[in-house]
């Protein structure tokens, strides 16, 4: 493939993010950015964080560490060195984005903030991806993947209803982190198109917080307007009312989320003729049950025990089953699915969502979850994760000069 029929493929970036902001670079590099992960000489923190390729404690082999850096390159660099810092410079001038993820002030401290970049380069953009933004009163808090989940409110929609005193749950994944990068990048792009239009950049300051807060559906909405709290449900989405429970166990064990069974008269009398052609209806055929009015409500005795009914018939069945005869009549059901059994899934094979990736490095290609949406014209590409200061003689000598003595000088001095 050539790079240059990529969607970013004229974009060269500096990432200087840790787990906050990562994922920004990584999808930015994917889509043919060429991104230069900037890392400590010790390396990136997350080259420390497991899982490891054959359980072998390696930065090399971080598994999180390939996930979340792959199409870049990397580079050693100490900010907190003069050398370091003018090296940086040079970089930022012939860049088009920073991407950094410290504490606000860190840069600031080291005459690296956007003012003193943005000096040398006007077009440039650069994004902070902080906890909570560069000012409030909130500017110095410090973070984590939970404290944005729950300090965003995501938290408290997320737990059972049915365990009284439970608490709420965090989201695996580190949603926050992710939802956090995705404002990020989404802001990026934004900035990109403003200085394709008038020349100019900018600076971006995202929050993870702020974007937590923006992702809890209408919990706030609800509250703001109306008064009302929000509670989390089993399995479903959080509701100021209790709504039915849509999660039913099938007879293999596993789970199945029926949703809007009674969004039309159509959809309801299918489901009813479904369950009775394997004489599972019950008393779903009275014509009380058939009253789309009285259906509608989505509470009280009658649409209980229409799920009930329903309940009892999805647990006499194994969850393909259920699965492919609802979406035969067009019910948005599906499977609750464990991470193997998506790996399997043909759907995402056949849409080409899988990708080998080549480890040149240890002789071995590993399938990597691909891209989240296909380009008619501007095709995505995903590369291994660098090594730490692969790049090192590329960027520093071909791209700015720098003589083998001058870099012998600076690893011994420490500078990379």
């Amino acid at each position: 493939m050539n790079d240059d029929q990529r969607a970013l493929s004229d974009i060269t970036m500096l990432d200087l993010c840790d787990e906050k902001g990562q994922l920004m670079g990584k999808l930015m590099g994917d889509m043919g950015a060429r991104v230069i992960k900037i890392e400590p000489p010790s390396g990136a923190r997350a080259r420390s964080i497991g899982p490891f390729l054959n359980d072998e404690d390696d930065p090399e082999y971080s598994l999180y560490f390939w996930a979340n850096n792959t199409s870049k390159e990397s580079i050693t660099l100490n900010l907190e060195s003069e050398g370091g810092q003018s090296i940086f410079r040079q970089l930022a001038s012939k860049a088009n984005v920073v991407l950094e993820s410290f504490d606000p002030g860190y840069l600031s401290s080291l005459g690296l903030d956007y003012a003193s970049l943005s000096a040398d380069n006007p077009e440039l953009i650069m994004t902070s991806l902080t906890g909570f933004g560069q000012d409030g009163p909130y500017r110095d808090y410090k973070t984590s993947d939970i404290v944005a989940l729950a300090m965003g409110g995501v938290m408290h929609s997320c737990g059972y209803d049915d365990v009284p005193g439970s608490p709420p749950i965090r989201p695996s994944g580190g949603h926050g982190y992710m939802i956090g990068a995705h404002y990020a990048l989404m802001g990026t792009l934004m900035a990109l198109n403003w200085r394709d239009m008038t020349g100019e950049g900018q600076y971006v300051d995202a929050s993870i917080h702020e974007a937590c807060s923006c992702t809890t559906e209408a919990a706030m909405p609800q509250y703001m307007y109306n008064g009302d709290v929000v509670h989390r449900q089993t399995g479903r989405h959080h509701g100021v009312a209790s709504t039915p429970k849509t999660l039913c166990a099938t007879s293999d064990g596993k789970f199945v989320n029926v949703f809007a069974v009674f969004t039309s008269l159509h959809a309801w009398r299918t489901l009813v003729t479904w369950m009775d052609s394997e004489d599972m209806a019950e008393d779903l055929t009275d014509e009380k049950y058939l009253d789309m009015a009285a259906m509608r409500t989505r509470s009280g005795p009658e649409v209980s025990h229409a799920y009930d009914v329903l309940r009892r018939f999805i647990a006499s069945h194994p969850a393909d089953y259920i699965y492919r005869g609802s979406q035969e009549r067009k019910f948005p059901w599906g499977v609750v699915r464990s991470p193997d059994e998506t790996l399997d899934d043909p759907h995402l094979w056949e849409r080409g969502f899988f990708e080998e990736v080549e480890h040149p490095e240890i002789g071995q290609s590993f399938v990597y979850p691909g891209r989240p949406y296909v380009f008619s014209k501007t095709p995505w590409q995903t590369r291994r994760a660098p090594l730490l200061g692969e790049h090192n003689k590329k960027v520093y000598s071909q791209d700015l000069g720098i003589s083998v003595t001058e870099l012998e000088g600076l690893v011994s001095s420490g500078v990379i």
